[in-house]
């Protein structure tokens, strides 16, 4: 029985921001599925947000302005309280980042360089050429092996233990060892990242299977929002690697195959640089058009080849490896064939503006939450800021909660339970003669997904989507564990974070059938106007005897009434 006084749940932006405001006299420790540097935070790419200022017009910006374009961009669903706090503090945050290392790019006279990026009215990203995930990543990482942060890698988080509506602790799979371990904690954060791969075509990492939202839902903790799934409009064709909306925010052009920049059909003042969910929706329909390029017409092409070898490599280096490497061609003499693929959750856990949830005890930041900063559709560049802002907040929530005595240190035998009833199902699987192969099953539900629950939805689709869940449930109930060898078995992994998988496409497909009306990402063909009177409100699930129940929660809104987003 391993204890500690904060667990953090995720070595990624968010959990590492947690770990580094918790306060260093209480036991901290950090649980990761892999190797914090291997978390999927240093996948982002073109920058983070922050109204410094800093552009080469010389033209005023302000944290009101920031949070103006968050909320618009969030087709008004973000709740506007919370979209205000993450601005407001997202300057001080970029100068504590500056001051602990991370290597922004600079102007000259040394002011951190900002570029711009879609639906913001002003450049204000901060980036580190094409990898500033990366270097933040790296920076938060260095500075918690400085603070002597606890980390465990390789452990997976398989249960949350949540008693009288207090979070006691969970239960891991430490895949170095093969055995399953208790882990009592005075107050719980999960910071662990998205669920792309709950679909095909995804930019996320092999690891993005969304088990932290699966395992609270499961646990009986709501989730919020999560029809609202956010397609990055520039994937890399065929690997569905990203490429940066850095790209277009520095000049490179969206072309179709009669060479025209079509956004100008969509978007004539924004161009390139409009919302992701606009973007998206533009590249698909020019592809079902048949105006698509590639011998297959599958892909539209982002051309950078205006912006010269000079430019490219100096601000673009990452992009032009990418394509070199996984695409053979050099993005300097050649345009890049992409297409939009499963990128952010704009929804996730249910949380307030510090981070807690409805349970005593447990928090959540990153994209794991829903704190409603995003809405119904997230900007290029709040991404990073959120997992900063919030996970630092997350970190301060837990560190109160327990310095004030509260969280309960006397629970080890429900723990000792709860691992001990998660060994026994492993053990059924394990005993179980015949039934389905899990690999099957997760092709099967990533084309479910794709097919019924993309970028364009309609009733019959997500109707479709909800039966089919169903029958993959059915299978799942059968699905057979092969290899004797629990240690860092993968097939253990994907079984055991498949049901959360099964959760998460339930929720998203109930919600998004529910919700008639286009709003952000979700655009239904049927229903494709957005209807403030009936919808201007939260989607919340809550687990409640084994089925998904749907309740609605008011947006709260402020000095900006919703208007209909122009670009």
């Amino acid at each position: 029985m391993l204890s500690h006084d904060v667990l953090i749940v995720g070595g990624g932006l968010a959990g590492l921001a947690a770990a580094l405001s918790s306060d260093p006299a209480l036991s901290v420790a950090v649980i990761s599925k892999v190797h914090p540097l291997r978390s999927h935070s240093v996948a982002a790419q073109g920058g983070i947000n922050a109204a410094l200022g800093n552009n080469p017009e010389g033209r005023d910006d302000s944290w009101e302005r920031h949070s103006f374009d968050t909320i618009k961009g969030s087709d008004y669903l973000a709740d506007q309280d919370s979209a205000e706090l993450m601005c407001q503090k997202a300057i001080p945050v970029i100068y504590e980042l500056e001051h602990l290392g991370v290597p922004f790019n600079r102007f000259p006279g040394g002011v951190i360089a900002q570029r711009p990026f879609g639906g913001a009215g002003i450049p204000r990203t901060c980036y580190a050429a094409d990898r500033t995930g990366l270097v933040i990543l790296h920076t938060l990482y260095e500075q918690s092996v400085r603070n002597n942060v606890r980390f465990y890698d390789e452990w997976l988080v398989s249960q949350l233990v949540i008693e009288d509506g207090k979070c006691r602790g969970v239960v891991v799979y430490d895949l170095k060892k093969g055995e399953f371990i208790p882990v009592l904690a005075r107050a719980v954060v999960f910071a662990t990242g998205g669920y792309g791969r709950v679909y095909r075509k995804t930019t996320n990492a092999f690891i993005n299977h969304g088990s932290g939202i699966g395992i609270a839902y499961h646990a009986g903790v709501p989730l919020k929002d999560m029809e609202f799934v956010q397609f990055h409009p520039t994937s890399l064709l065929g690997k569905n690697i990203l490429i940066t909306e850095g790209a277009r925010g520095e000049g490179g052009y969206l072309i179709n195959s009669e060479g025209r920049r079509f956004m100008e059909d969509y978007a004539p003042k924004s161009m390139e640089l409009s919302p992701r969910d606009i973007v998206a929706r533009a590249i698909q329909t020019e592809i079902n058009a048949g105006k698509g390029c590639g011998l297959d017409g599958a892909c539209v092409h982002l051309d950078l080849r205006h912006l010269g070898a000079e430019k490219i490599k100096k601000r673009l280096p990452g992009i032009r490896e990418i394509c070199i490497n996984f695409a053979g061609l050099d993005p300097i003499d050649t345009p890049i064939p992409i297409q939009p693929a499963q990128h952010y959750s704009m929804g996730g856990i249910d949380v307030d503006k510090t981070c807690a949830s409805p349970v005593e005890g447990f928090y959540a930041a990153g994209e794991c939450s829903c704190v409603s900063v995003h809405g119904a559709n997230r900007l290029g560049g709040n991404s990073l800021l959120e997992t900063v802002v919030f996970g630092k907040i997350a970190g301060e929530s837990a560190t109160k909660f327990v310095k004030e005595g509260q969280g309960s240190s006397d629970s080890e035998k429900i723990l000792l339970d709860a691992a001990l009833h998660f060994k026994n199902k492993v053990d059924a699987w394990h005993q179980r003669d015949s039934g389905f192969k899990i690999h099957t099953l997760l092709h099967r539900i990533k084309a479910v997904m794709d097919e019924k629950a993309g970028i364009f939805r309609n009733g019959k689709d997500l109707a479709e989507c909800v039966d089919l869940i169903k029958e993959l449930r059915e299978d799942y109930d059968r699905v057979t564990l092969s290899g004797e060898c629990l240690r860092f078995s993968q097939e253990l992994v994907n079984i055991i974070e498949f049901e959360s998988m099964l959760d998460l496409a339930e929720v998203i497909a109930r919600g998004a059938l529910n919700r008639k009306e286009t709003r952000g990402s979700h655009f239904r063909r049927d229903f494709d106007k957005r209807n403030d009177t009936d919808w201007l409100k939260h989607t919340v699930v809550t687990l409640k005897d084994g089925a998904p129940q749907i309740s609605y929660s008011d947006v709260t809104l402020g000095k900006y009434e919703p208007v209909e987003r122009k670009y």
